[in-house]
């Protein structure tokens, strides 16, 4: 199932400049003979465009379908889209999607028309681990660069270089070599998360920063969003000048701490200071343990789509059993 990106970018006659998403995912499959080898494979173009645009109702239609193809017996399914917001994709449908076949999420660094492209060798990998029954129960899958990641841990951890996504919390689940899949961790599968009828919720991300005087915090509220994810510093900390408008916020919507560091986890008890953990969990403010803002955003939103009144026991759950995969 193909939603654009550089994997399916090359040239458009009508643009002066650079690459869009053109080929479908009859093309990639088309463009990979080997895949033929490997399995069955089936085709659709779901959408085609850049990954900063799809949107959380996107998903939610591609989870729909994706479920629906495992009903129908199929025993693996293959998700090609940018890679931007790939991380995102992968940790959504990882909550939207019961797996009982295979789910993998894959791109390309290197579009078609630069030398060395890796979208044929993500795209015959991803559909290797799809075809693998050893991949099956194991939540949303990421495969690039012959290796393997779930979802939960996956980070795209380089702007452009083709070895670019990274698991920083717990390494990869396995790898690909030569034509044999290798997986040597297994994950439990997550909570799944079921959308109501209607718009996704609107969450806000926003980053701690050097000397920020918590003005934003205030317009944050003030905008009607319906919960927040604040990446604060080290262990999950903010400037003690945020406290009061945080506070506040969380007596309002759901108010999640990540740390903006990307790797380990928000602390319980260890620091004191207005603005620290112990302060902030007193005030009403939820800790996601392992879970970075990124990840943090995208649980909080489905699970305020999910189950508004019960949202903040959906995410402490859950962000307790990511923490305890390994």
């Amino acid at each position: 199932m193909s939603l654009g990106g550089t994997i399916a970018a090359e040239r458009d006659p009508n643009v002066a400049r650079g690459v869009t998403a053109t080929l479908a995912a009859s093309d990639l499959v088309a463009g990979t003979p080997q895949i033929a080898e490997v399995a069955e494979v089936t085709t659709v173009a779901l959408r085609q465009m850049p990954s900063g645009d799809l949107t959380f109702e996107d998903l939610a239609e591609l989870a729909t379908l994706v479920s629906s193809l495992y009903d129908e017996g199929i025993d693996g399914v293959v998700v090609t889209q940018g890679t931007d917001t790939l991380e995102e994709t992968a940790f959504a449908l990882d909550l939207l999607v019961p797996t009982s076949g295979a789910l993998v999420v894959s791109g390309a660094m290197r579009n078609p028309t630069t030398p060395g492209p890796d979208g044929p060798a993500n795209l015959l990998g991803a559909v290797r681990v799809a075809a693998t029954a050893a991949a099956r129960d194991l939540g949303a899958l990421v495969v690039l660069g012959d290796e393997i990641h779930a979802a939960r841990f996956v980070t795209k951890a380089h702007a452009t270089r083709p070895h670019a996504f990274a698991s920083p919390n717990a390494g990869p689940l396995g790898w690909l070599v030569e034509d044999r899949v290798r997986l040597v961790t297994r994950v439990k599968p997550l909570v799944g998360f079921t959308p109501r009828p209607g718009p996704a919720p609107a969450v806000a991300l926003y980053r701690c920063s050097l000397g920020d005087d918590a003005r934003l915090i205030g317009e944050i509220g003030r905008l009607g969003y319906d919960g927040l994810v604040v990446e604060g510093f080290g262990g999950g900390h903010v400037p003690g000048r945020f406290v009061a408008a945080l506070s506040e916020l969380a007596t309002r919507v759901p108010v999640l701490i990540a740390s903006r560091t990307g790797a380990g986890e928000v602390l319980h008890d260890t620091y004191g200071f207005a603005g620290g953990e112990i302060d902030l969990a007193a005030r009403g403010l939820l800790r996601v343990a392992s879970l970075d803002g990124l990840k943090a955003r995208v649980a909080l939103t489905l699970a305020l789509w999910s189950d508004r009144d019960h949202a903040a026991q959906l995410i402490t759950s859950l962000s307790e059993a990511v923490a305890g995969e390994c």
